[in-house]
């Protein structure tokens, strides 16, 4: 189990999590060990430009929601270089993305769910 299904785990249990994830797939938005802050997440308030833990295909992401379809309860998954992953249904989506180094994203107002007190890794 890599460290992105774990966060995910601890995301799914209701925890907000701080960690650093590495790889490039999502510059210039979030860069390779930038720390991240993702809480959990109401699927159905999400919109197309959203930053999501989501699990697609056994693999877990830190990806853009690149398109929404509310009538069948899922989002489609992308990086930020133009690579769509695929659908992935509003249960497989764990979190949301709320801060990238300490900086507030916008757009996560009422997208959240309660959550417990930030759990670091």
């Amino acid at each position: 189990m890599g460290i992105l299904d774990a966060v995910a785990g601890r995301i799914a249990g209701g925890a907000t999590v701080t960690f650093r994830p590495s790889g490039s797939s999502m510059v210039p938005l979030i860069r390779s060990r930038q720390q991240v802050v993702v809480a959990p997440v109401d699927p159905s308030k999400l919109q197309v430009g959203d930053v999501v833990l989501a699990r697609v295909a056994g693999t877990v992401y830190l990806h853009l929601v690149s398109s929404v379809d509310l009538a069948r309860k899922r989002v489609q998954i992308s990086n930020n270089r133009g690579r769509v992953n695929v659908w992935t249904s509003h249960d497989r989506v764990f979190g949301i993305c709320v801060a990238v180094d300490g900086v507030t994203r916008s757009g996560i107002e009422g997208k959240m769910l309660a959550a417990d007190s930030n759990d670091s890794s």
